[in-house]
């Protein structure tokens, strides 16, 4: 699942393989960019921004993906067989002399002006993983809705940039209060804890290959609580329960264990 620590590795692996490098091939498979050709401009960086990917290319233009659920980027050598999906889910082909980036399933892709990039992203929060991070006014957004259900206030975008599904259950397990909970309700020194944990689970699997919040380093045991229904909490025993959680746009399933984390619950 996409969160900020993936679409870091997936912004790396792009940067690496495309970056200084000339276009060879341009491929934009949505109906607003058909005809953008993008050949023969060089590749100047490839940037996470949150759950965002920005690759700017000389001439002051930047291709803007988002991956959600199901997209991905996929980089393939020379002669190598493309294996990201079916050809009806390539939605965006970027190739060099020696490398070929492939999108799959990518529900959004524009292009736009570099200059215009605020468009795209600058309602985000502060970036758990980029330049401009700022706990304190990430906290200070949180608790601009203290009646919110914590889980909801960590998935907005709008409040800091990065954190998914996995991420929300994890970090209200380890702050040891349920995903309802109300912000405002949140203990003091929990909520002091809350940004900079945030912080360190992300860039503790950036670049990891498989993400982990636990550090037992036994397999099935990589998480505490996501995707663990009905079975064992990994600290107390009691078995992980499951719900639905959402603001009414979207249902997320949310884990947490009944007994390390006290509070509300559906």
């Amino acid at each position: 699942m996409p969160e900020g620590d993936t679409v870091w590795q997936a912004a790396k692996r792009l940067h690496d393989a495309l970056a200084g490098k000339p276009l060879t091939r341009s491929d934009l498979r949505v109906p607003r960019f058909a005809t953008a050709d993008l050949t023969g401009r060089a590749v100047l960086d490839v940037t996470p921004r949150g759950k965002h990917l920005l690759t700017r290319v000389q001439g002051g233009l930047t291709l803007h993906s988002h991956l959600r659920m199901d997209g991905a980027w996929k980089v393939y050598a020379p002669g190598q067989r493309w294996a990201g999906g079916p050809t009806h889910q390539i939605r965006a082909i970027l190739g060099t002399a020696d490398r070929t980036a492939v999108g799959y399933r990518l529900p959004v892709l524009e292009l736009l002006r570099t200059a215009d990039e605020h468009r795209a992203v600058g309602h985000l929060g502060p970036d758990l993983l980029g330049p401009d991070w700022d706990p304190e006014r990430a906290l200070a957004n949180l608790l601009k809705d203290p009646a919110r259900p914590l889980g909801e206030a960590l998935l907005d975008q709008r409040n800091l940039a990065g954190i998914g599904n996995v991420y929300k259950s994890e970090l209200c397990f380890l702050l040891g209060v349920t995903p309802w909970l109300p912000v405002g309700d949140l203990p003091a020194d929990r909520a002091a804890r809350l940004a900079p944990l945030a912080k360190k689970l992300l860039e503790a699997n950036r670049e990891r290959p498989v993400r982990t919040t636990t550090g037992t380093g036994r397999r099935g045991q990589d998480l505490f609580v996501y995707g663990r229904s009905s079975r064992p909490c990994l600290r107390c025993g009691t078995p992980v329960r499951a719900a639905d959680q959402g603001d009414g746009s979207r249902q997320r399933p949310t884990y947490w264990c009944p007994t390390c984390q006290p509070g509300p619950t559906p």
